[in-house]
C-alpha cells in the first residue's frame, strides 16, 4: 500500500457471513469500526460495558439499514468475570470467530483498581484483551483467514513496562500508565505473531493506532477527577487538532480487512506526524517493542489472569 493511498470504507470488501466482536463498541472508534463492518454484512457483535449506550449505538447503525444484524453484549474488561461470561456465551451461540477488534479502553484516568486488583489502565486496555483473546481462540483458529486487531495508540512511545510494580501503587503516573498499556498491546501483537511463524497458522494478527482523533476518551479522566477546565480543555483540543473519529478507526478497519496484511503489521494514519490521514503502515518503537519484554510480559499476563494462552 502506497504510504499516501486514500483507503476508505468504500475499499472494504464484502463481510458477509462474517463474525465480528468489536469491544468499547457503543462510542467511538468501536462505534465507527462496528458500524462500517455491519453495513458491509458482518454480523457484529458490539461487546459493550453500558447496554443502554450499546443499544442507542446499536440503534444508530438500524437507522441506515434496519436489515443489518449488530448485537450488543454485555463485556466488561475490568472484571474477568465478565469476560469469562461473555466467552462462555459466544460458545454457545458460535462455533467460530473470523475477526475479533480489541479497540476498548481507558485513558489517563485517576488511579483506580479493577475489579481483579489490577491497575485499570493496564487492567483494561491489556489484561482484559489478552483474557478475552486467549478464551476465544480456539474458535478464532476455526475460521480461516480469520484476524485479530489490538488497538495501541502512538503514547506506546512514552510507556515502560514496570515489572517491578506492575499495578503502579509505589507512585502513579496517569499517562505512564496509559503509555504502558498502550505498549502492551503492541507486545501482544508481536509475541503473539512470533508465537504464529512457522506454526502453519492462517490466522493474521495485527495492530493500528487511531493518530489524534476526536473522541470522548480524551475528557474520561478528566471527568472521573472532575475537573471542568480539563474537560473544556480536551473538547477545544479535540475541535480544533483532531481529526474525526471515523477517520481515527479506518487504520483498525485496514488492519482487519485490507489484502495483503502481514503478520505482525501496525498501522496508524499517514499524514501530519502520523497524527491525522488516511491508513498507512507505521513502525512500533523498536527500543521498547522487544522479543524478550514481549515474551516476559505474555509470561506475567497468564500468570495475572490465570489462563494458558496455548498458541
Amino acid at each position: 500500500m502506497a504510504k499516501k493511498m486514500k483507503w476508505t470504507t468504500s475499499n472494504i470488501p464484502s463481510q458477509k457471513g462474517r463474525i465480528v466482536v468489536v469491544t468499547g463498541a457503543n462510542s467511538g472508534l468501536g462505534f465507527h469500526t462496528s458500524r462500517a463492518l455491519a453495513l458491509k454484512g458482518a454480523r457484529v457483535i458490539m461487546a459493550c460495558r453500558n447496554i443502554q449506550k450499546g443499544e442507542e449505538a446499536r440503534q444508530r447503525i438500524l437507522n441506515e439499514e434496519p436489515d443489518l444484524e449488530p448485537e450488543v453484549w454485555m463485556l466488561n474488561l475490568a472484571d474477568l468475570a465478565s469476560v469469562k461470561a461473555f466467552y462462555e456465551k459466544f460458545t454457545t451461540t458460535f462455533h467460530r470467530l473470523d475477526l475479533l477488534i480489541n479497540n476498548a479502553g481507558l485513558m489517563a484516568i485517576p488511579y483506580e483498581k479493577s475489579e481483579d486488583g489490577f491497575e485499570m489502565q493496564f487492567g483494561v486496555n491489556h489484561l482484559g484483551h489478552f483474557s478475552l483473546t486467549a478464551q476465544l481462540w480456539p474458535l478464532i483458529r476455526e475460521s480461516a483467514g480469520a484476524r485479530i486487531v489490538n488497538v495501541s495508540s502512538a503514547a506506546h512511545h512514552l510507556g515502560r513496562i514496570r515489572f517491578d510494580d506492575i499495578h503502579w501503587e509505589k507512585k502513579y503516573s496517569k499517562w505512564g500508565a496509559y503509555g504502558m498499556s498502550k505498549l502492551s498491546n503492541l507486545l501482544f501483537t508481536k509475541e503473539l505473531s512470533r508465537r504464529f511463524s512457522g506454526s502453519g497458522e492462517t490466522v493474521i494478527v495485527a495492530s493500528s493506532h487511531p493518530g489524534y482523533a476526536n473522541t470522548a476518551l480524551h475528557t474520561k479522566g478528566a471527568l472521573m477527577k472532575g475537573s471542568k477546565l480539563g474537560v473544556r480543555s480536551f473538547r477545544l483540543a479535540n475541535r480544533i487538532i483532531a481529526q474525526p473519529a471515523f477517520m481515527g478507526a479506518l487504520p483498525s478497519l485496514y488492519a482487519a480487512t485490507a489484502e495483503g496484511v502481514d503478520q505482525g503489521a501496525y498501522f496508524g494514519p499517514g499524514g501530519f506526524m502520523r497524527m491525522k490521514g488516511w491508513p498507512a503502515p507505521d513502525q512500533p518503537n523498536s527500543k521498547r517493542v522487544t522479543d524478550e519484554v514481549a515474551r516476559k510480559l505474555w509470561d506475567l499476563s497468564e500468570s495475572l489472569t490465570g489462563l494458558k494462552f496455548a498458541v
